[in-house]
């Protein structure tokens, strides 16, 4: 079980002040930015303790991202009820009643498959939650063998089966996590990528489709190609320790 110890006084101050720069970049960027789409920032808490989630709460976050089931369970269960969790990490079919349990979970982001969402929707069904779960189809726009998501060319038949099968969940988007190598370019290749494909998924299917993409090193390019969810971690927290 999560328990949570005290932030000193300094360590608030840090955790405060860094998000408050993120968020005037995030709100800076969004009124660049042409049409009413918002941008939401998510602060990524992967193997940060309680306490400095609460820090970021007190100063005002409510979106945070966790990569593990038990994590995210155990935190969700110290914190405040109005924190609202985004499952970040790969998930494994035998977790999905585990996360459903969590009934301030708002979005899983790495859906890859319609059999996994479907996974997903008898365990929130099961769990007797009356609004549907947020989900984003996590897209390997890089085409790593490595890495999770669906392919490009699988996009519109997952999002089409996730919308007509799984009735308790919401498809709130896209997601790409992307290359090392494109997260240096200028613009980057699978933000790109994903922009078509949201493009065309909207126009063929009839639904608006959010944009996941951008993370501590390149959200800022990501909000000026549209993201609408960052995933921010290192650059509120500070790095992350080994995982014990």
């Amino acid at each position: 079980m999560e328990t949570e110890e005290h932030c000193t006084t300094e360590r608030k101050a840090e955790i405060a002040g860094s998000l408050a720069e993120i968020n005037a970049i995030v709100e800076q960027k969004k009124m660049l930015r042409s049409g009413s789409r918002g941008s939401r920032l998510v602060a990524v808490s992967k193997y940060k303790p309680a306490s400095d989630i609460r820090a970021a709460y007190e100063a005002g976050q409510r979106h945070f991202g966790e990569n593990y089931v038990q994590e995210l369970a155990e935190k969700a269960h110290a914190l405040p009820t109005d924190i609202q969790w985004h499952f970040i990490g790969r998930l494994q079919s035998n977790k999905c009643k585990i996360l459903a349990a969590n009934p301030n979970l708002w979005a899983v982001e790495t859906i890859e498959d319609v059999g996994k969402a479907q996974r997903l929707d008898d365990a929130w069904r099961a769990a007797g939650y009356s609004h549907p779960l947020n989900v984003y189809v996590q897209i390997n726009t890089s085409n790593e063998e490595n890495k999770g998501g669906a392919e490009i060319g699988d996009a519109e038949t997952v999002v089409r089966g996730i919308v007509d099968s799984c009735r308790n969940l919401r498809v709130l988007g896209l997601m790409t996590i992307g290359s090392v190598e494109g997260s240096s370019r200028r613009p980057n290749p699978d933000f790109l990528a994903l922009v078509k494909l949201r493009d065309e998924l909207e126009a063929k299917l009839g639904i608006e489709l959010e944009l996941s993409m951008g993370m501590s090193d390149d959200f800022e390019h990501a909000l000026d190609l549209g993201s609408n969810n960052v995933r921010v971690g290192s650059r509120i927290f500070g790095g992350r320790p080994p995982k014990s």
